[in-house]
């Protein structure tokens, strides 16, 4: 398994003080770890995830600081995490981590 990078989705309810939260969260983190790659501040379900997401890409070589980074900085909000090796269902039910509450994923888009 080939591991090309990972992943962080930062998870939040479709409330405006979740939403808010994790606004604050990855305003931080823009700030603390400028480059990085945040994606869009989903407020609805997108794809496999069942709430409100923001995709974080993570280089291989910076998932232990940025893992790190996340446990300290979330406040209280769900991560779920996967590494990029091609093959998605795998990647979104095998390979997964979490910090926080779990959540099912809609992985019938994998095939």
């Amino acid at each position: 398994m080939e591991i090309k990078n990972y992943h962080f989705h930062l998870y939040y309810a479709l409330e405006e003080s979740e939403i808010a939260k994790a606004r604050a969260v990855l305003e931080e983190l823009a700030v603390d770890k400028p480059g990085t790659e945040i994606g869009r501040i989903w407020e609805k379900p997108v794809g496999p995830h069942p709430e409100g997401s923001c995709q974080v890409s993570v280089l291989r070589e910076d998932f232990s600081e940025m893992m790190e980074w996340f446990l300290e900085k979330r406040q209280g909000l769900s991560l779920f995490i996967h590494p990029n090796t091609g093959n998605d269902l795998e990647d979104h039910t095998k390979h997964t981590i979490w910090l926080g509450k779990e959540y099912s994923l809609n992985t019938e888009m994998f095939g």
